[in-house]
Order: C-alpha cells, then sequence, then structure tokens
C-alpha cells in the first residue's frame, strides 16, 4: 500500500494535496482496497460552500456505498468527471487520476488537525 508523505489525511480515509489556497481531495490506498471494485462515484457538482466533515458525495463499490468526506472548509471549484466513465481509476490510481474534487480551501488552520503518513500508517494498523 501506497501513502505519500506530501499528503494530508482524515480518519475517514480521504486525502488531501496542498498546493496554494487549492486542495485537491480523493480516497486513500487503503480505502479503494477496503470498498474494492469501484463501479459509481456521485459528487454534486453544484455543491458550493463545503464544511469540513460534510460529506461531499459517495463512492460505490461492489460491495458498498460509503460517504466521501470534506478533510477541510472551502469552496468546490472542481469536480473530476473523468470519473463518471471511468470510476475505476480510482481503484488503479487514487492519489493520481483517482482524485475526485478540488476545492478553495477558506480556513488553512483545519489542515492542522488531520494526520501525516506515518500517523494515517499507524491509524490502519500498517
Amino acid at each position: 500500500m501506497n501513502f505519500p508523505d506530501n499528503l494530508k489525511y482524515t480518519k475517514d480515509h480521504e486525502w488531501i494535496s496542498i498546493q496554494g489556497k487549492i486542495g485537491t481531495i480523493g480516497v486513500t490506498d487503503y480505502a479503494q482496497g477496503e470498498l474494492g471494485d469501484v463501479v459509481f462515484i456521485d459528487i454534486d457538482p453544484n455543491k458550493s460552500d463545503i464544511k469540513s466533515g460534510d460529506s461531499i458525495g459517495t463512492i460505490e463499490a461492489v460491495k458498498t456505498v460509503s460517504d466521501i468526506y470534506a478533510p477541510c472548509s472551502g469552496k468546490l471549484v472542481e469536480v473530476n468527471n473523468h470519473l463518471q466513465a471511468q470510476p475505476e481509476v480510482v481503484n488503479s490510481d487514487p492519489y493520481g487520476l483517482g482524485w475526485m474534487v478540488k476545492i478553495e480551501i477558506s480556513d488553512p488552520s483545519e489542515l492542522n488537525s488531520l494526520l501525516d503518513s506515518n500517523a494515517y500508517k499507524q491509524l490502519i494498523g500498517k
């Protein structure tokens, strides 16, 4: 399993990559593995203001449906529409082409409560 050091992680198994005021969000390698084969991603592109901990959509796998939670507050600026046609990319490339949304971060201090890669590995027992 892969847990890049340059990302922050949530206890709910999302990751965020921060570049300036923009945060790119997806689900972790661990999460996609636990879910199994991803068959559908549902994210409302009209959702504008997001609060930390809000569900920003769902990820559906053969076994289950799970919420995707926002690791921080912000304004939705982009949805990865590529996932509508190829949701399985989340399984093969969760930290690359499998990203889900980009938000403009409104409160950078919320990022301080997220986990680094070592803390996330401890959380999942790796």
